[in-house]
């Protein structure tokens, strides 16, 4: 499904099945270097059962145009803009990662807009090492082969795994060798550097009022569930799921993932 925002082609899965705004919408919201392909299950899933999907390519990823944003808080005004094209009113956001902290501020932004909101593989501050923020910038593929090794808790995925003979790390690689493809423009480094420079965590989960959701990876080392104590304890309502793996959870334990989202949305 397209939108026009800003003059540029927006993207957004639907999950298979026609977008309804008169149905409850979730809106995923990936993280960076990325686009809406990691949420493949979740997406489809809820689209099949009640209720309708935008899951997102953010600016200049997957197959949305116009550059990538350099700030949160402009992927924030973004997703709003989205929303508003797609006739939705209000929705439950769910964001990964960077996708997170979108989510976070767009609720921060619109509250009304915000039914209800899930952060995976979340932290705040998002602070990015100098290392990796400086690898991202001057030798991408380094830096992609570095986030594929941290995110991610095992080399191989178990013989259960959903997709049998799939090599989950193999396909996160190719992924974000597909975004440095299609914009060449330090995609990775501009979406570190909007999380690295994000200051409006803290105020933002302060004023979360709606049901929330965390969903940590118990061997994430990008984000550990630990880092995230101010974020979880500025929204003590919100409800904390760990499941078994790394910074990658929804190709890692995409059920468990899933277990925990339709629950929450119910």
């Amino acid at each position: 499904m397209l939108f026009d925002i800003d003059g540029a082609a927006a993207y957004c899965y639907t999950g298979g099945k026609a977008f309804d705004a008169g149905l409850p919408t979730v809106v995923f919201i990936h993280g960076a270097q990325n686009d809406h392909s990691v949420w493949a299950l979740q997406s489809r899933y809820l689209a099949h059962h009640g209720y309708s999907v935008l899951a997102v390519d953010l600016p200049g990823h997957g197959r949305s145009k116009g550059a990538a944003r350099r700030s949160v808080e402009k992927m924030a005004d973004w997703l709003l803009a989205v929303l508003d094209a797609a006739g939705v009113t209000q929705a439950a956001l769910v964001g990964h990662s960077m996708g997170s902290l979108i989510a976070l501020e767009a609720s921060h932004k619109a509250p009304a807009r915000v039914g209800k909101l899930a952060m995976l593989g979340t932290t705040y501050p998002m602070k990015v090492s100098d290392a990796l923020l400086n690898t991202a910038r001057d030798n991408e593929q380094a830096a992609i082969d570095m986030v594929n090794i941290f995110s991610h808790s095992t080399m191989a995925q178990k013989p259960s795994c959903p997709g049998p003979g799939f090599s989950v790390m193999g396909g996160a690689q190719r992924l974000m060798q597909r975004m440095s493809a299609i914009n060449p423009q330090q995609l990775f480094y501009t979406d570190f550097y909007a999380c690295n420079a994000y200051a409006n965590g803290e105020a933002a989960a302060a004023a979360v009022a709606c049901p929330a959701l965390f969903i940590f990876g118990s061997k994430d080392m990008m984000t550990p569930p630990r880092s995230a104590k101010l974020l979880t304890g500025a929204i003590c309502h919100g409800k904390v799921v760990q499941v078994d793996a790394g910074h990658s959870l929804m190709s890692e334990q995409p059920d468990a993932v899933l277990d925990a989202l339709t629950a929450f949305l119910r």
